[in-house]
């Protein structure tokens, strides 16, 4: 594997899984493997499980890390060619790309949508540049539109604890106070569609992702009606894509409680964090033993872990 953008790049996602799997129980076996290897991780927005489990599954595999945060820590990046650049952007991707590349043995970068541009944003300019302009692998830890490592690591989590060959699972947009990026909710039905699962998607009118990516998933406005029988209950939040950017709705009806819950098959309840408390779902159903939050955030680094080994076993 010669770069991790979206799943697409893993050769074998079920394979991918069960190497995720079988990595939480021998975490250092491949240790050697990334001796004397450097990856660059790369933040242009905020990051918590991302950051910490990335660097740790790098640890794990050897390899020492190098992180920089674009926000205040580097000159700020022109990505246009053929720009005269007098404005307030001092270094061209050109360069930044090319001086990375002899650092570092792997880049891993994370920068989020504008949600002003719908145009821009699906060019993903941050991470398509470095691609072009870098010469060595480059990982992909969120963008405008994909969060690969996130579904990985939901699929790892799925496959450890499904009941049944083939669970009912329901991803479902909840209220935030914020315009949210598609990159998980994108990212859960590319991955969800790999596998065998009845899935269906629950959001209110205008909420619906890129028909692109959800393509003949069924599609359902009606919360508890899509709840019902299910196994696994994915929430998360994310703005309008039809008109780009913006919120519709911002009331409570759409938030994840326990009376809802109690209208599926006992499912367990999946958000890949942070989350709001008592807006996007209940103390209560986040405090339940249904609730697989911090298993999933623990199978970010093995999902990472996986990637990079993919990665550094290609040369």
């Amino acid at each position: 594997m010669k770069q991790f953008l979206t799943l697409d790049d893993l050769p074998d996602l079920d394979r991918a899984i069960n190497e995720g799997i079988a990595l939480k129980k021998e975490p250092y076996k491949w240790e050697a493997l990334g001796k004397q290897k450097t990856l660059g991780m790369l933040f242009f927005n905020p990051s918590l499980r991302t950051r910490l489990s990335t660097q740790k599954a790098a640890q794990q595999l050897g390899i020492k890390t190098m992180i920089m945060n674009f926000s205040n820590e580097a000159w700020a990046l022109e990505y246009e060619d053929g720009t005269q650049m007098s404005g307030l952007r001092s270094e061209h991707i050109r360069e930044a790309a090319a001086v990375i590349s002899q650092y570092c043995d792997v880049v891993a970068i994370r920068a989020f949508a504008s949600l002003t541009d719908k145009e821009k944003d699906e060019q993903e300019l941050v991470l398509s540049s470095f691609i072009k302009y870098a010469t060595i692998p480059v990982i992909n830890m969120e963008s405008a539109t994909a969060h690969p490592l996130q579904a990985l690591a939901d699929a790892i989590t799925l496959k450890e604890r499904q009941q049944n060959k083939r669970p009912k699972i329901v991803l479902t947009w909840a209220p935030h106070p914020k315009a949210l990026p598609h990159a998980v909710g994108n990212s859960f039905a590319r991955m969800i569609q790999k596998i065998e699962a009845d899935f269906v998607i629950a959001q209110p009118e205008g909420y619906e992702l890129n028909p692109e990516i959800t393509g003949n998933t069924p599609l359902v406005y009606n919360q508890e009606k899509a709840f019902q029988g299910a196994d696994f209950v994915y929430a998360k939040n994310w703005c309008s894509y039809s008109d780009y950017g913006k919120i519709l709705k911002t009331d409570d009806e759409w938030m994840v409680t326990a009376e809802k819950m109690k209208l599926t098959n006992k499912a367990k309840f999946m958000h890949c964090l942070p989350i709001r408390r008592n807006i996007v779902a209940e103390d209560a159903v986040l405090d339940s033993p249904n609730s697989l939050v911090i298993e999933q955030a623990n199978n970010r680094t093995f999902a990472a872990q996986v990637v990079l080994k993919k990665i550094l076993e290609h040369g």
